[in-house]
């Protein structure tokens, strides 16, 4: 699939040419998961479905939110939006591929163990005045970033990981602020590695696609690899940190929204008996 994508960036049959995204991305998934599984014997698609599927109506919701956030700027704009229903679909077929991305590339650099010897030299206590702070960072970011989006559109990238991963915590659910405690640093690096792997081929792949999107970001337009400036490279790290936290946080909902089901349920049984 990566390799027809590759070849299709010339040949440019269609409606291959337009619909490139899901081809490779799919790919990319495809690929990264069969390796991941060689190596483990155990990977997403094979071994976790249900929490593979959950991944792509996730990232389709996840992006479609930063799709409304970026009306508020203009970061980026896409070649072709006069067909609807096109632009729906499409949009969310292809929006359903980034957290699977991210996550499966974080399996494999998880699976080959790259950061699982770098460690912090001390132990940090958490309290609850830093999960606060953390809090009102994220809450601020984002309010910075509606009322003046020109200067503070990078704030986005990370306002989740900061109003979310507290949480995520409060409830014992994975999180990134977790390992201030323990010390292991290789979940954050392999998080932020990960989706920075992803960004470089986002941008590798959408220079040569027939349907693409371009940027237009204020003060830091200068310098391009491929269509993105360098300068916001630095931003899929810690847009992998807003992913990681939004999927945990959301789990979280999942489950507790379960909870108050079965609650319902049990309660509902007992009164029917009586």
């Amino acid at each position: 699939m990566i390799l027809f994508a590759e070849f299709n960036f010339f040949l440019k049959i269609e409606p291959f040419a337009s619909w490139y995204f899901p081809i490779v991305w799919f790919g990319y998934i495809f690929v990264i998961d069969a390796i991941v599984y060689k190596i483990k014997n155990h990977s997403l698609i094979s071994n976790k479905p249900r929490i593979f599927i959950t991944l792509l109506l996730m990232s389709m919701a996840f992006w479609w939110l930063f799709e409304v956030i970026n009306l508020a700027v203009k970061n980026w704009t896409y070649t072709e939006t006069s067909n609807i229903y096109k632009l729906v679909i499409f949009g969310s077929l292809s929006f359903s591929t980034v957290l699977p991305a991210v996550f499966e590339t974080l399996e494999l650099l998880r699976a080959i163990r790259l950061f699982d010897n770098v460690k912090l030299k001390e132990s940090h206590r958490i309290t609850k005045r830093f999960l606060h702070v953390m809090i009102w960072i994220g809450i601020i970011s984002l309010v910075l970033f509606l009322l003046f989006p020109r200067y503070f559109f990078p704030l986005v990238w990370i306002a989740f990981f900061f109003l979310l991963d507290p949480i995520n915590y409060l409830h014992n659910q994975p999180s990134i602020i977790e390992h201030l405690k323990d010390r292991k640093l290789a979940v954050p690096l392999s998080i932020f590695l990960a989706a920075t792997i992803c960004g470089f081929f986002w941008e590798f792949w959408n220079y040569w696609a027939a349907v693409k999107w371009f940027y237009t970001i204020p003060l830091v337009d200068f310098v391009r690899i491929f269509e993105m400036p360098i300068l916001g490279y630095f931003g899929y790290g810690p847009f992998g940190f807003s992913l990681f936290s939004m999927y945990n946080f959301f789990k979280t909902l999942n489950q507790e929204a379960v909870k108050l089901e079965e609650k319902l349920v049990t309660k509902y049984i007992d009164k029917f008996k009586v």
